[in-house]
């Protein structure tokens, strides 16, 4: 995997938020799992962003360790990116876990606990220190940081300009992408070339036309990765009405997983379009019901068809 520091070049591209195969039983398949980064590899995407889709909320610390250490031995052309926490004291016990080996960077998974913008950013800094690693942090709504958002920005800056943070994942859902006062704010304090759309195709056309983000985040296009690369390089070339035609073909994917839950219906749709053979997710999540598998398998089977049809 790559080891390197990160450079703002590196932002620039998709990230695929794969799920995590597993065995009948429930063990991790690292085998399929393989077979699975293979597949987006050969779509062009080669960045893996392991959290939600995952499911790694519900991991054990032993199960964490195996997934660190899968990932460090996978080929240089993957940039792995792990995710840890929530909570702090989850996130200092993974920490050991992640100094043992080379990641450029770890993400921090968003929590709804009890917060303030102070008490989390010292958090922070203390898992930072503890794991040896740069963070990326997931701003997924307003109040991640707690309910003062301009002491929220704030923190978020001081730790990018003291080099805690070297990346966001910005998923802050809008009615209208192109209005989001909350975005501009954190662009005010932060360097936009270090910032991903973190939302899926749906809004990522209108984030790197109209803010300028180099990158996005997707769950799809584990699904179809040929297809959500394109839109990028349609995006790059400044193609961005060849690019929302692209996006169209994602929107009923995206529309189930909105309703259904994102992560549930994508472990569910690798497997139906014969990727790989997902198997269970993990307890505190149920895997769809047989009417919601009736209702994906056509989705995701055209999904996965346009994908084919995506040039070489």
């Amino acid at each position: 995997m790559k080891t390197t520091p990160v450079s703002p070049s590196d932002w620039r591209g998709v990230f695929p938020v794969p799920p995590l195969v597993r065995r009948a039983g429930g063990t991790i398949d690292f085998h399929e799992n393989r077979r699975f980064v293979d597949y987006l590899a050969a779509g062009g995407t080669t960045r893996l962003l392991y959290g939600g889709n995952a499911f790694l909320y519900h991991i054990t610390l032993a199960e964490y360790e195996e997934l660190l250490a899968w990932l460090s031995e996978l080929p240089d052309q993957f940039w792995c990116i792990p995710s840890a926490g929530p909570s702090y004291g989850r996130l200092m016990d993974q920490a050991a876990l992640l100094r043992r080996h080379r990641f450029p960077t770890v993400m921090h998974l968003p929590c709804g606990d009890p917060r303030d913008a102070a008490g989390l950013e010292r958090g922070l800094r203390g898992f930072a220190d503890a794991c040896g690693l740069p963070l990326i942090l997931y701003l997924k709504d307003e109040n991640n940081f707690g309910a003062n958002l301009e002491a929220g920005l704030d923190a978020v800056g001081r730790m990018v300009s003291d080099g805690i943070c070297i990346g966001i994942k910005y998923a802050v859902v809008r009615k209208d992408p192109q209005v989001d006062p909350y975005l501009e704010s954190l662009l005010r304090r932060v360097d936009r070339s270090m910032v991903i759309s973190g939302i899926g195709e749906r809004p990522a056309i209108d984030h790197l036309r109209h803010f300028g983000l180099p990158g996005f985040t997707t769950g799809s296009g584990c699904v179809a990765p040929a297809l959500s690369h394109r839109i990028w390089e349609e995006c790059r070339g400044g193609n961005f009405t060849a690019a929302a035609a692209l996006r169209e073909s994602f929107l009923a994917h995206e529309d189930l997983r909105d309703a259904w839950g994102p992560a549930r219906v994508l472990h569910a749709a690798i497997e139906l379009v014969g990727i790989v053979k997902a198997g269970p997710i993990p307890p505190f999540v149920s895997p769809l019901n047989e009417d919601q598998m009736r209702q994906l398998t056509p989705v995701a089977a055209a999904l996965a068809a346009q994908n084919m049809a995506v040039p070489a």
